[in-house]
């Protein structure tokens, strides 16, 4: 069966993302739980580890705590309350830790430090999935065992104000909520009064025994301008009066002879440099943990606080409330919070916390005997019971108190032990659906390889033997036995996977499938064995494989970078690795150019890299060059079309170095100042304001030319709306606004802005629908490709920041260089023009900003927190997701976020699809681009999967790993989209041609 190259890459991309889709869902672990549906009861807790007769041995210890009010300040770091600056920040707060009735600790959090998962950590004490990440974005309920729960099921009234994520989570639970948005980043004063304004009324009453505050406003902060804007001061200053407040309220409340209190200040998560949160650093996972009762020995001085886990305060928490631990807590309790209690309530509550954490052991991993904190834990507790039986006896000796100290600290080793071995587990990998999608991947990408020779002649068709396949006997042998493999699997006794959960029809098509692609695989392999290949674009009209130093370079480039993916330090400085190409192409390019119109002589200059089959442009012509807007300057002599022509490489060097220098990004010297800094303080706003209009001048008048006049003019005015919107939102000035004046949201603006694109839009669609169902005009088909780019510019124009806006200008201005004087005149193939498309994209992927960060109504002297895209979470821009926003509203929101973080690759696959698909381009040129962007991402992917799988029990791999594998995944989506587009534009070119 032969298939044109585009049809069969579709296919092939397509398939093998619905297969990384499938390995990403077996990948995300489930987090270590519990196999009993059940929640933990009081009823089902263990005795105290003693055999005689002796009363309430089977009950928890009566609460230490009436009443607890837990302050969550979201993204609070830890340096903000025991730091150099705490006295300053938060002088209360520093006054308690140091002289006051307190226990402090530095809570660290686990990856990703993003607030939806921190919560489930928090009231669960398990680790969350790295899945959450995504449904952080809209939280459904919490159906697993956790405090919040055993307290309403204990009788326990709970009110709520804050991050409306808690009332998603927990429905029904709090008598009283009131919830806020905690995506409208803008917004960090009203967020924080929402939740203050009820304060006066709750504290007054005693109506309520848990009280929850979650403050957003200092995320907010964080995520506008950083750590060390001027506006963090005075938010944690409203934050410390707020807890004196409280703690003020609850020392008037407190009677003689009843339950204390207890005051939790915490963090869910911290802050990088950069004001983001997601990643690993060390700002981003140390929180502060202060704990306020008079229950506790007051302070003389500042100590150093002890690091803990955060999911140790569940059990804490739970057992000073006296109710039962949740089920898949790994957490362990905090042993200063009971010390006040009597020596056998302290081992009760270490012999309670130990027997849930040994179930949970137990019911995690096969071989639990052989742990060593099982068995500390063992010994721990026949030595409890030893003890406990001198106890009940009458025993006082000073022995026996010594003999409990030292149980004690068995039990609070084994805990240690126990909990450090559940957390490294990090959850239950579904292996089956891992290994069938890495199956699947990989047959893919040999389907690809085998398929290249073919796939890039001149025909540009791929001969499949697939009905020879399909009726073989091979092929029905392999189904029975991977059915029977799959029977197994599913049947057994630990078997719990997604794939296994899937309807019949759809395993047994994946079997089908994987079966054929083996077959087919073996059939291709056996005839390119037989016989030679047939003529590919790198074959030279003597015979014999003949590649050129471009081609050695992307070849080698591409293969590299996929083996760089290995090791996680080029994972998070992977943007050094495209810089180094795309400057060392740029040499080879420039090598090429001398060549050409300096050292070959003879008039008749052979074609680069095309096959005698392939469908080849002539010598340049004047009319046959890529619409310009260059031609507009009267570049037509030779002379200066070579020393245009000679610059192009050079002026795409010095873009890069200065698109370099404007945007930190990676790890190591993200925290250096850069041009973006600079740029963005306020005595330099006049600059920008002059460099945004240039900028938007210019890609205004890059792009213009391929229009239409109705699209001319809707540019130029959503251009204008851009600028505009910036003012608005305080970025640049007006020439009669003065620095200070009012500043808005900019709603208006934008909304302005999103008419002309979607007029853009819309003419572009007419254009091409005309060229398809009306008339075969390929001009006409071209004229709405270049539409539909243009409005993709101005979209992506009006989510950059002000100071990016030359980063879009620089795309634009390098995209039209090299398409008028490299790529045409030069007569790069389809191939190589795919494969330096798919470069730039990568490298201008790192080069934009994307970052939380957008300046909506701030009169802040500088704007500290600039930096590129990178692989870390923490760069996901979800301010972006709001502009034209009034409130949060979640397909428009993650749609913007989306595009605004793939702004790069999107913009120069767009260009890719415009170019190859020109009027002047022959519809093998559409194929061959297709057929090369699907190896692109085809490549990296496939040896992604198995290094992720290879290292999956390592902790590293949620922070540096697993949000890699995220945009690659998203990439080969998008990928597979752009293909999808390849197919429909070649078979319309195809029909249009006579």
């Amino acid at each position: 069966m032969r298939v044109r190259s585009s049809v069969f890459a579709s296919f092939c991309l397509i398939l093998e993302v619905l297969s990384v889709a499938l390995f990403l869902r077996g990948f995300f672990p489930v987090p270590v739980k519990s196999s009993f549906s059940s929640k933990s009861k009081l009823s089902d807790l263990p005795a105290e580890p003693f055999t005689g007769s002796s009363p309430n041995l089977s009950k928890v210890p009566d609460p230490l705590f009436k009443r607890v009010v837990i302050v969550l300040i979201d993204a609070l770091r830890e340096d903000f309350v025991f730091g150099p600056n705490g006295r300053k920040y938060m002088p209360y707060t520093r006054h308690l830790v140091e002289r006051g009735s307190t226990h402090s600790f530095v809570a660290k959090a686990r990856p990703p430090t993003v607030t939806m998962p921190r919560i489930k950590a928090l009231t669960t004490g398990s680790i969350p999935g790295f899945i959450d990440v995504v449904m952080n974005l809209n939280s459904p309920a919490l159906l697993e065992d956790n405090l919040i729960w055993q307290a309403k099921t204990a009788g326990k009234r709970m009110v709520f104000y804050g991050d409306d994520t808690w009332v998603k989570l927990f429905p029904k639970h709090f008598m009283e909520y009131d919830g806020t948005t905690s995506f409208f980043v803008s917004d960090y004063t009203e967020v924080d009064n929402n939740v203050t304004r009820h304060l006066d009324s709750t504290l007054k009453r005693d109506d309520w025994d848990i009280l929850i505050l979650h403050y957003l406003g200092l995320d907010h902060i964080g995520h506008i301008s950083g750590p060390h804007s001027s506006l963090i001061q005075p938010k944690l200053m409203e934050m410390d009066d707020i807890l004196k407040k409280i703690h003020g309220s609850l020392i008037l409340k407190e009677t003689e002879g009843a339950l204390p209190y207890l005051l939790v200040l915490c963090g869910d998560h911290g802050m990088s440099e950069t004001g983001s949160h997601g990643g690993s650093s060390a700002h981003e996972v140390n929180t502060p943990l202060v704990l306020i009762s008079p229950a506790f020995k007051r302070k003389v001085g500042m100590e150093k606080p002890p690091t803990v886990e955060q999911v140790d305060l569940t059990p804490t928490l739970a057992l000073g409330l006296g109710l039962p631990i949740s089920q898949n807590s790994v957490g362990r309790l905090i042993q200063p919070v009971v010390e006040e209690a009597s020596l056998r309530d302290q081992l009760r509550f270490l012999h309670l916390n130990g027997h849930q954490l040994s179930c949970l052991l137990k019911d995690s991993m096969p071989a639990y005997e052989k742990e060593e904190g099982y068995e500390q834990f063992r010994v721990a507790e026949k030595s409890h019971g030893n003890w406990l039986k001198l106890v009940v006896e009458g025993n006082t000796s000073e022995v026996l108190n010594n003999m409990g100290k030292k149980v004690l600290k068995q039990y609070l080793e084994a805990l240690r032990v126990m909990s450090a071995a559940l957390s490294k587990q990090m959850g239950k990998y579904d292996m089956y659906s891992m290994v069938v999608g890495v199956v699947l991947v990989f047959q893919f990408l040999l389907l690809l390889l085998l398929a290249m020779p073919e796939a890039l002649s001149g025909a540009s068709e791929v001969d499949l033997p697939v009905s020879s396949a399909l009726l073989s006997l091979p092929f029905y042998l392999l189904c029975l036995l991977l059915f029977s493999v799959h029977m197994l699997v599913c049947t057994s006794a630990e078997s719990a996977c997604y794939f296994c959960s899937l309807p019949w029809g759809l395993v047994f098509g994946a079997v089908a499938l994987s079966s054929a692609l083996l077959c087919i695989l073996v059939s291709m392999a056996a005839r390119k064995g037989a016989k030679p290949p047939g003529k590919s674009p790198s074959r030279a009209s003597g015979g014999g494989w003949s590649l050129s130093e471009l081609d050695i370079l992307l070849l080698a480039g591409t293969a590299g970078h996929t083996l760089s993916l290995s090791a996680s330090s080029f994972v998070e400085e992977e943007h050094q690795v495209w810089y180094f190409l795309l400057n060392t192409l740029c040499l080879v390019v420039f090598q090429d150019v001398c060549r050409k119109y300096f050292r070959e002589h003879s008039a008749n200059i052979g074609v680069i890299g095309c096959s005698e089959d392939e469908d080849c442009l002539p010598p340049s012509k004047e009319g046959d060059a890529v619409a310009s807007p260059l031609t507009d300057l009267g570049v037509t002599g030779a002379d200066s079309e070579r020393w245009l022509a000679l610059a192009t490489p050079l002026l795409t060097l010095a873009c890069c170095r200065l698109l370099r220098s404007l945007n930190q990004t990676g790890v190591q010297w993200v925290h250096l100042p850069d041009l973006g800094h600079w740029l963005n303080s306020s005595e330099h706003k006049t600059v920008l304001s002059l460099l945004a209009a240039m900028s938007l001048a210019l890609i205004y008048f890059l792009v213009q030319r391929r229009c239409s006049w109705v699209s001319k003019i809707a540019l130029a005015l959503g251009l204008l709306g851009v600028y505009s919107y910036r003012a608005a939102v305080g970025n640049v000035v007006l020439p009669w606004q003065h620095s200070g004046g009012n500043m808005s949201k900019g709603t208006m603006k934008a909304r302005f802005v999103y008419v002309f694109i979607l007029g853009i839009f819309f003419t572009g669609s007419k254009d091409l629908l005309r060229s398809q169902v009306i008339t075969a005009d390929a001009r006409l088909k071209s004229r709405g490709l270049w539409e539909i780019y243009s409005g993709v510019v101005l979209l992506v124009a009006l989510l950059f920041r002000a100071h990016n806006l030359p980063v879009l200008c620089c795309c634009l201005l390098v995209q039209s260089l090299m398409a008028q004087f490299i790529w045409k005149k030069l007569h790069y193939d389809a191939a190589q023009t795919t494969i330096m498309h798919y470069w730039f994209g990568q490298a201008f992927f790192y080069f934009q900003f994307n970052i939380y960060l957008l300046c909506h109504s701030l009169p802040l002297k500088t704007v500290e927190a600039t930096q590129g895209n990178s692989n870390s979470i923490a760069t996901v821009d979800i301010s972006v997701g709001f502009v034209g926003l009034e409130s949060y509203v979640e397909a428009p929101a993650v749609f913007l976020t989306a595009l605004s973080t793939y702004a790069g690759p999107l913009l120069w696959a767009s260009h890719l699809i415009c170019y190859l698909s020109s009027e002047n381009r022959s519809s093998v040129a559409v194929g061959h681009g297709c057929y090369c962007l699907a190896l692109l991402r085809s490549v990296p992917a496939a040896a992604y999967v198995v290094l992720v799988t290879a290292l999956r029990y390592h902790l590293f791999i949620w922070s540096v790993f697993s949000p890699k594998l995220l945009y690659e995944s998203m990439h080969t989506l998008l990928t597979a989209a752009i293909c999808l587009f390849f197919t429909t534009m070649e078979q319309s070119g195809s029909s249009s041609r006579p």
